[in-house]
């Protein structure tokens, strides 16, 4: 199986390739650089069934020889990078997915889209099920990002009815975990940064906010079932453990030992207040669940902050 990875080199991307690789595929990376990072896969380098192109995929895809899967993870994704590229954010989810979706159809490939929680934007159901349409301001600052994914989710749909592609659509909840960046703005590695560096915790709103943080090792498990096992419609693929984010600074500062003060920030226009999947779907398609918990998982991250932040 030979596979094409948009957004190689970044958080999500890289791990994606690691685990393609470590599964027997052959894999081409491709990732224009703006937010990902060559050393994301060091770890490939030399390796026989890797390699990394750089390119921008809002221009025409052009890959010779087969493609037997095409998964697309290229996107800005943290608020901080989609706040600053709005223009990147929307062409990505629109450019770059149709000129994806073509090279699979092109090549009879599976394709998998990345998409987001961030499709029910400020959601008025809790938990949010797949059947939820969302709540987005589109002209919102948030909406270069959440109205990309949804048309890309869109985008791939019609590619699927209408052109009988095979496709997967993955809607990501709160991923964190080793290779993130340290200034990404996600509230993982901001708190985990901060707190190692004895800098204040910087905590938005009250803090009563929920998000549910999952694992990029259980993730990267749950999109590979999603790959090989799911069906065309959307899947929720996250943790449903919802914590508050004060809850989170509080675990974080426990974890490193840190005598960071918390200081609160006003909170950003739409944030949403609660975030949590539900997972019966992936449960019973996938027989899929996340099984590290936070408190581990967070401990596996703070090592490789400390570990990258000394170089």
């Amino acid at each position: 199986m030979r596979a094409l990875v948009t957004g190689a080199a970044g958080f999500l991307g890289s791990h994606l390739c690691d685990r393609l690789v470590a599964d027997g595929y052959t894999v081409l990376g491709m990732d224009n650089m703006i937010t990902g990072a060559a050393a994301n896969l060091a770890q490939l380098d030399g390796a026989p069934s890797f390699t990394l192109v750089q390119h921008d995929v809002t221009t025409f895809i052009s890959v010779p020889g087969a493609v037997d899967a095409v998964f697309h993870f290229a996107s800005p994704t943290s608020p901080a990078d989609y706040l600053k590229l709005p223009i990147e954010t929307l062409k990505v989810g629109s450019l770059g997915t149709h000129n994806a979706l073509g090279l699979a159809m092109a090549k009879g490939a599976r394709f998998f889209l990345s998409s987001t929680s961030e499709a029910y934007g400020d959601p008025q159901v809790h938990p949010q099920p797949e059947s939820y349409w969302g709540h987005v301001n589109p002209v919102g600052p948030r909406g270069v990002y959440d109205e990309a994914k949804r048309f890309a989710e869109a985008l791939t749909t019609a590619y699927h009815r209408h052109n009988g592609i095979e496709t997967r659509i993955a809607r990501i909840f709160n991923t964190y975990g080793p290779r993130m960046r340290p200034d990404d703005g996600r509230v993982v590695s901001n708190f985990i940064v901060q707190a190692l560096t004895g800098e204040p915790i910087t905590v938005y709103g009250d803090g009563s906010q929920t998000r549910s943080f999952c694992y990029v090792d259980d993730q990267i498990e749950g999109l590979m079932r999603l790959f090989q096992q799911g069906g065309s419609d959307p899947t929720n693929i996250g943790n449903p453990t919802e914590v508050t984010v004060g809850e989170l600074a509080e675990l974080v500062l426990q974890l490193t030992d840190s005598r960071s003060p918390i200081e609160y920030r006003e909170l950003p226009v739409e944030d949403p207040q609660v975030r949590c999947p539900d997972i019966a779907k992936a449960k019973a398609d996938l027989g899929w669940e996340p099984w590290i918990s936070l408190q581990d998982g967070l401990k596996r991250t703070i090592e490789y902050f400390k570990t990258s932040l000394q170089h």
